[in-house]
């Protein structure tokens, strides 16, 4: 397997790997931006265009067709190439973003946003891919660390950038700023990456590639619905699911007899592969189901305003630049890729379950900066680990599809921690509310958050916040659970593997 991917490597000369690497980092760059940027810019978008009933499908549209898109794009790029894939990609994003800029109502900004996410969809996973066919195996974890740097720094910069272009421009240059960044990447990419060949004679699993499209819609659907527009044990959210989870089945007996599957489902077989992957969705379901809440808590529970909050989340981004360089170089030195997985998910178990510790007790902001810095540490450490081990566990021809396969897992994994943390929380809450010795009005809380807490006298005003902070160190809980289940399974695989080599 790895003999094939070295061979790739071998026809990509040093300044072509400059010059694709940049514009790789610029593609991944424009990528994680607009996963942050947009959220800070909704408020004013409402009040331009209207529509604040609709505003969460600016984001769910978008989230709803990159994932849906993701894996056929790795599929799509493994038998025309990676670069008429990614140059697709980009260009689709790019057009996107410029109909977002014009948008003049909020159902053309849906609608933009959901052809944006069929560019989005292949952004970030043919950028891994890319490097996965430029660099010989041993070099992946050094390159792969680059990127999750770099996915750190983007992360962290979109909120803020984009409130400064939505003050001093408009909101409309959140989306217009797409467009030279990506015209540099799109030209260095297309000048500089080889063609590659494509299959003499390619046939597409179109109706796999239906059935994935609505199996996945209903799950998105389901799992972002859950607790706002569906209620958990409404008949409509159990036919959802039910519809759901057939469509699915009927995905996987076509993919077991379709010439060309869209999935591959033999790429299961492979320990190394079907463990990191699963690994991945169930860490992405720990890390999202943890990060959307601890904002929450900063504001309700902490007392400090969205801007200190905001940059509250500092230190696990920069421990997470550093640890991701340091850790690339470390695992490209040593190749001790599941050792070092191991490690980095350990922390962030560990530090997870700090938070959740802390949140649980009132700890002051201080202890939770300490946790943050130690959960960027493990995710620096865990996350580009875990892409290599994937990569160089699977054939060359594979790499697209075994890459797009880890970004769908890890995209579901991430939707249903959401879904899963937030219920816990509104549950927790509720009950928390409900048993206060004055009754209050619990539908305001679950609605209004910091506006109903304002309102409260002194003494309440301490009730509810209590009520708050076990309701949040509730969904922690869950998150570090998850992430503690994803640690034993690379634990196994690494003992399964050790056992291997004793035996051998």
């Amino acid at each position: 397997m790895q003999s094939a991917s070295t061979e790739n490597a071998s026809v990509y000369s040093s300044s072509t790997r400059i010059r694709v690497f940049a514009g790789l980092i610029l593609t991944m760059i424009m990528a994680a931006l607009d996963q942050s940027i947009v959220s800070t810019a909704l408020p004013t978008v409402v009040s331009d265009l209207g529509g604040l009933a609709h505003m969460s499908w600016v984001v769910t549209a978008f989230m709803l067709t990159s994932t849906i898109a993701t894996p056929l794009y790795g599929k799509l790029s493994d038998m025309f190439g990676r670069r008429p894939l990614l140059g697709f990609s980009i260009g689709m994003f790019l057009f996107a973003s410029l109909l977002c800029g014009v948008a003049q109502s909020m159902w053309q900004l849906i609608l933009f946003r959901g052809l944006q996410g069929i560019g989005a969809g292949g952004l970030m996973t043919l950028s891994q891919t890319v490097i996965g066919d430029m660099v010989t195996p041993q070099q992946r974890g050094k390159y792969q660390g680059l990127f999750t740097g770099a996915f750190a720094v983007s992360s962290v910069t979109g909120p803020f950038l984009g409130g400064v272009l939505t003050s001093a421009l408009s909101w409309r240059w959140v989306f217009l700023v797409n467009l030279p960044v990506g015209l540099f990447a799109f030209a260095l990419i297309m000048l500089s990456l080889p063609g590659g060949g494509a299959e003499k004679r390619p046939r597409i699993d179109y109706l796999g590639a239906g059935l994935l499209s609505v199996a996945t819609a209903g799950f998105l659907l389901l799992f972002n619905s859950i607790g706002t527009a569906l209620s958990w044990t409404s008949p409509l959210t159990f036919l959802l699911l039910a519809l759901s989870t057939a469509v699915f089945l009927l995905f996987l007996w076509q993919e077991r007899r379709a010439p060309e599957p869209l999935v591959s489902l033999g790429l299961l077989r492979i320990p190394d592969f079907s463990v990191c992957v699963a690994a991945t969705g169930i860490m992405s379901f720990a890390m999202m189901g943890s990060m959307i809440f601890l904002p929450l808590y900063y504001q309700l529970v902490l007392g400090e305003t969205p801007a200190t909050s905001g940059l509250m989340m500092l230190p696990q981004v920069g421990t997470m630049m550093i640890s991701s360089i340091a850790g690339g170089y470390v695992s490209s030195r040593t190749q001790k890729y599941e050792l070092l997985l191991v490690l980095g998910v350990g922390i962030e178990f560990l530090a997870l379950a700090m938070i959740a510790f802390c949140a649980r007790h009132g700890a002051p902001a201080f202890s939770f900066l300490l946790c943050l810095g130690g959960l960027g540490v493990g995710m620096g450490i865990g996350m580009p680990n875990a892409t290599v081990i994937i990569q160089n566990a699977v054939p060359g021809n594979a790499l697209g599809i075994a890459t797009a396969m880890m970004a769908f897992i890890r995209s579901l994994g991430g939707s249903l921690g959401v879904a899963l943390s937030g219920g816990v929380m509104a549950l927790a809450l509720r009950n928390n509310l409900y048993a206060l010795p004055e009754k209050i009005d619990v539908s305001a809380f679950l609605e209004n958050g910091m506006a109903a807490v304002q309102a409260l006298s002194p003494a309440m005003h301490e009730e509810v916040r209590e009520a708050y902070k076990k309701s949040i160190s509730a969904s922690l809980n869950v998150s570090s659970s998850f992430m503690f289940l994803a640690f034993l399974l690379i634990v196994g695989l690494m003992v399964r593997k050790k056992m291997i080599v004793a035996k051998g």
